[in-house]
Order: C-alpha cells, then sequence, then structure tokens
C-alpha cells in the first residue's frame, strides 16, 4: 500500500531549526513531484515547497532564504530543511505526491512543529 509517512517535527525555539524527513513507499518515487504543506489551527493549509523529478524547487514566498526542500531518490525520502524558525511556522506539515501538474494523490500522515519560546 502507499504509505507516505512524515517525521522529525516537534518543539523548537525561534530561530532554530528543523529537519522534516518524508519517507515513500509503494510509489514509483521517481516520476513523482513531492510537496510539504503546512496548516496551522484555523488556517488554511498552504504550500511550503515542492520538488519535481529532475530537482525543480519552489517555495512559499514567506519561508524562501529559510527552508531547503530536497530528495534522495535512492531512500524514496523528501526532506525540508528549516531554519531560522519563526513562532509563524508553527503548523503540521503534510507530505504528498503528485503526478505531473496533477493534484497531489497521497498525503501522509503530517507532523507538527511548533515554534515558541
Amino acid at each position: 500500500q502507499v504509505q507516505l509517512v512524515e517525521s522529525g517535527g516537534g518543539l523548537v525555539q525561534p530561530g532554530g531549526s528543523l529537519r522534516l524527513s518524508c519517507a515513500a513507499s509503494g510509489i514509483t518515487f521517481t516520476i513523482y513531484a513531492m510537496g510539504w504543506y503546512r496548516q496551522a489551527p484555523g488556517k488554511q493549509r498552504e504550500l511550503v515547497a515542492k520538488i519535481t523529478p529532475g530537482g525543480s524547487r519552489n517555495y512559499a514566498d514567506s519561508v524562501k532564504g529559510r527552508v531547503t526542500i530536497s530528495r534522495d531518490n535512492a531512500k524514496n525520502t523528501v526532506y525540508l530543511q528549516m531554519n531560522n524558525l519563526k513562532p509563524e511556522d508553527t503548523a503540521t506539515y503534510y507530505c504528498n505526491a503528485a503526478l505531473g501538474t496533477l493534484p497531489p494523490q497521497y498525503w501522509g500522515q503530517g507532523t507538527r512543529v511548533t515554534v515558541s519560546s
């Protein structure tokens, strides 16, 4: 069965760093674009970053310069390195997979990130 399993979330102080991981199974990982979305309580889900099979990256304006998305095809894993975290980054972060320009087909269960003093 298709599984996307996120990990790496937790509590971090403002200015700190976290690296989120998403391990995929049950799909041909190399042909999927992978993305990270986040959703804070009472707010809409928003795209944080995505990466195509060819390695092209896209970031939300709110995280540019602080976030790096990468993928390791040998490990079927996509990462989200987050630096200089801010309280407004607090949210549940979800990994997803999509083919071409189609909307995301698969979602992980999410990992919670809390940025607080």
